[in-house]
């Protein structure tokens, strides 16, 4: 196996475990949906990794980091959705949980989990900065630089799709245990709030 590859698996990795927005949504949204929530969010986030991975081959990544007023608009969006979600969150918190009940309820709540996974890697405009950065130190001389970038992303999403569906099912698994009451309340509560925080957080933040 090339050395460059066995180096960004590696760090790759350490990235992937991370804690960052992308473990609070799926947290959030294991506790609000269960199971079957999980993998999609988990889906969507890595899906949004690949097109910002071909996106920093194309330039657009490098476009991004170029102009200020571009950067500044996508970050302060992507910080305003993560609010969302965690006001969201909050109110579940108010209003106790309650599942979506009527024909075709789960395979919209999959589709919006999916969604929000997207959205919320889209809408941070550091993943595409980064890949603009990071991937091109992995790539050989002479190897394809399209191909490559998005081979090395999906690397990175499969890692990704792996570690957050495993603690996504530990997070549902726990919020099956404590589906009472105050409790659940309480960690929806949690995770609202840590939404909001790396929303505020992403706003804050210089490129």
């Amino acid at each position: 196996m090339d050395s460059r590859l066995i180096a960004f698996i590696g760090v790759a990795a350490l990235l992937t475990i991370a804690p960052g927005p992308d473990m609070a949504l799926v947290l959030r949204n294991a506790l609000r949906g269960g199971r079957p929530t999980v993998l999609p969010t988990a889906a969507g986030i890595c899906s949004g990794c690949i097109v910002w991975g071909g996106a920093s081959s194309l330039g657009v990544a490098a476009l991004l980091a170029a102009s200020a007023q571009l950067y500044e608009a996508l970050k302060l969006a992507g910080a305003a959705y993560l609010v969302f979600l965690g006001v969201l969150a909050f109110r579940a918190a108010l209003r106790g949980h309650a599942a979506d009940e009527g024909p075709g309820a789960l395979s919209r709540t999959r589709a919006g989990a999916y969604r929000q996974g997207l959205l919320t890697n889209l809408l941070n405009p550091k993943v595409g900065v980064f890949y603009a950065t990071f991937l091109p130190q992995f790539i050989a001389p002479g190897q394809p630089v399209f191909a490559t970038s998005v081979a090395l992303a999906c690397i990175h999403a499969g890692m990704g799709l792996v570690w957050l569906t495993v603690y996504g099912y530990g997070a549902s698994r726990l919020a099956d245990v404590m589906s009472r009451g105050r409790v659940r309340q309480g960690i929806e509560a949690a995770t609202g709030t840590v939404l909001v925080a790396f929303g505020l957080k992403l706003a804050a933040d210089n490129a």
